[in-house]
C-alpha cells in the first residue's frame, strides 16, 4: 500500500536515528559545553527567538555518516568524517503568507553551529524534502535522517547550517503548504534573515551563503534562489538532488506516461498538493474535485496527519483520482492543473552557479525533469553556462541524495 510505505518512512527514519539524550549534551567532541541557561529561549528581536536543543558530538555525527545514512539511503558512500561537534538550536520567527494576503504567521527552523572557537563560518541553507510527519523536519533533527546527513557532513566540517521547517510543519500552527511556491520562498527567506540576526546575537557571522535541497527541497531551493536573486542577496552556489522543478511535467508523467519504476508513494504528491492549494490559494472544494469520493476522507486525514488505516488508501492513481484527470486536456484546464502549471522553479535568467544532480533510476524524478533547468537555460540565446545537470548514475531517489551530498561539499568547499 502506498500510504503504508509512506508512513513507514517516518518509522524507518526513527529507527536509524540515535536520539540525543540529556547526558549526550555533555559528551565528548570538544568545544563549548551546554548549561542550564542554554535551554531557555533567547529573544533577539520582537519577531525572532532561539532555543538550545542539543549538542551532537563527533562520534554521533560519524555514526550518521557510516551507519545511519547507508541504512536510510540503501547505498554506502564515502563522506568526509566530522571534525567537530555541533550545537543545535530551534529558531522561531515571524513571517507572512503571500497567498493569504500576507497574513502574519510564526514559523520554525534549525540553526546548527560548529562547536569550535571560530567566529566566522561558511553558511549553507538546506531545504528538506517531502515528509509525512509534522516533526520530521530540520528543527526536530532526531526525526529527520536527511537533516542528520547534512549536519554530519557540513556542520561537522565547520559549516553553519540552517533549515526552515516550512509553513504547517515543525511548530507552525498553519496547515501544510506543500509545493505552495511563494510561501516556500517567504518561509526560507525569512528564516535566512532570522538566522543571521541570531548569529549576530551570538557574535558569529557567515562568510557566504550556499543553498542545497533534496526532492521537494530541491524545488524549494531553486524557488528560494529566485527570490534571493530578485532581492539582491548574494548566493555563492545552489545545489539540488532529485528536484521536481516543473511539477506540471512531473505529474503529467505519472498520469499519462507512467514508468515501470515509478514509486508507489507518488499518490502523496497529489494528496498533499491538492489540499495545500485549496487552503493557501483559497479554492474551496479543490481537493474534492481531484480525489475520488470514496477516498476523499482518508486523503484529508493523511494531509492533516490524523490517524488512518494505511490500507484504506489505494495504490493505484486510477483508483485514487477521478478519471477525468487522466485526460491531459481536462487536467490542464482544471483549477488544480492551472495552479500546478505555475509551480515551477527554473524559468528565469539564473545568475548564480547551480548544479542539479539527478539519478538515472530515480523512482520519482525522471532524467528529463532532472535536466530541465539546464536544458531551459541552455536554450536561452547562446546558452546560460551557469546551470549544470549532473548524473549520479543508477541511483534511487534516496540514493541520489546520499551520493550528491559529498559532491555538493566538494563544490562548496571550492568556493570558500
Amino acid at each position: 500500500m502506498i500510504f503504508k510505505a509512506i508512513l513507514a518512512v517516518g518509522r524507518n527514519a526513527a529507527a536509524v536515528v540515535t536520539v540525543a539524550t540529556a547526558g549526550a549534551l555533555f559528551a565528548g567532541g570538544g568545544g563549548m559545553q551546554a548549561t542550564a541557561e542554554d535551554s531557555q529561549p533567547a529573544q533577539v528581536t520582537s519577531g525572532v527567538s532561539y532555543q538550545f536543543l542539543a549538542r551532537w558530538d563527533v562520534d554521533k555525527l560519524n555514526q550518521i555518516l557510516t551507519v545511519d545514512t547507508p541504512k536510510f539511503a540503501g547505498i554506502t558512500e564515502t563522506y568526509t568524517p566530522a571534525a567537530n561537534a555541533v550545537r543545535l538550536y530551534r529558531i522561531t520567527y515571524s513571517s507572512t503568507i503571500p497567498e493569504r494576503g500576507n497574513k502574519p504567521t510564526v514559523a520554525t527552523g534549525l540553526l546548527a553551529v560548529p562547536d569550535t572557537d571560530a567566529t566566522r563560518f561558511p553558511l549553507i541553507s538546506y531545504q528538506h524534502g517531502t515528509v509525512y510527519g509534522k516533526e520530521e523536519v530540520p528543527s526536530f533533527a532526531d526525526q529527520s535522517p536527511e537533516t542528520q546527513l547534512m549536519l554530519a557532513q557540513f556542520a561537522g566540517q565547520g559549516y553553519l547550517l540552517i533549515g526552515a521547517d516550512y509553513f504547517g510543519l515543525g511548530q507552525s500552527a498553519e496547515p501544510e503548504g506543500y509545493m505552495v511556491k511563494a510561501s516556500h520562498q517567504q518561509a526560507t527567506y525569512d528564516m535566512l534573515t532570522a538566522s543571521r540576526a541570531v548569529l549576530a546575537h551570538m557574535n558569529l557571522e557567515d562568510t557566504g551563503l550556499h543553498l542545497a535541497g533534496w526532492s521537494q527541497g530541491g524545488f524549494v531551493t531553486m524557488a528560494m534562489l529566485e527570490k534571493l536573486e530578485q532581492a539582491g542577496v548574494a548566493v555563492k552556489g545552489a545545489a539540488t538532488a532529485s528536484a521536481p522543478l516543473d511539477v506540471f511535467a512531473a505529474l503529467n508523467g505519472f498520469l499519462n506516461f507512467p514508468r515501470k519504476i515509478d514509486a508507489d508513494w507518488v499518490n502523496s504528491l497529489f494528496i498533499l498538493s491538492s489540499f495545500s492549494f485549496e487552503n493557501y490559494y483559497g479554492i474551496p472544494g479543490l481537493a474534492r474535485s481531484l480525489i475520488a469520493d470514496a477516498y476523499y476522507e482518508v486523503s484529508r486525514k493523511a494531509y492533516a496527519r490524523e490517524p488512518l488505516n494505511p490500507a484504506d488508501v489505494p495504490t493505484d492513481l486510477k483508483t485514487l483520482l477521478k478519471p477525468e484527470y487522466f485526460d491531459a486536456r481536462f487536467f490542464a484546464a482544471s483549477a488544480y492543473g492551472r495552479l500546478i502549471a505555475e509551480t515551477q522553479a527554473y524559468r528565469w535568467v539564473i545568475r548564480t552557479p547551480v548544479r542539479n544532480y539527478y539519478g538515472e533510476t530515480d523512482e520519482a524524478i525522471t532524467t528529463g525533469i532532472g535536466r530541465m533547468a539546464m536544458t531551459y537555460q541552455q536554450a536561452i540565446g547562446n546558452g546560460n553556462p551557469l546551470v549544470e545537470a549532473i548524473s549520479t548514475g543508477d541511483t534511487s531517489h534516496r540514493g541520489t541524495f546520499a551520493r550528491a551530498v559529498p559532491l555538493w561539499k566538494t563544490w562548496f568547499d571550492g568556493s570558500q
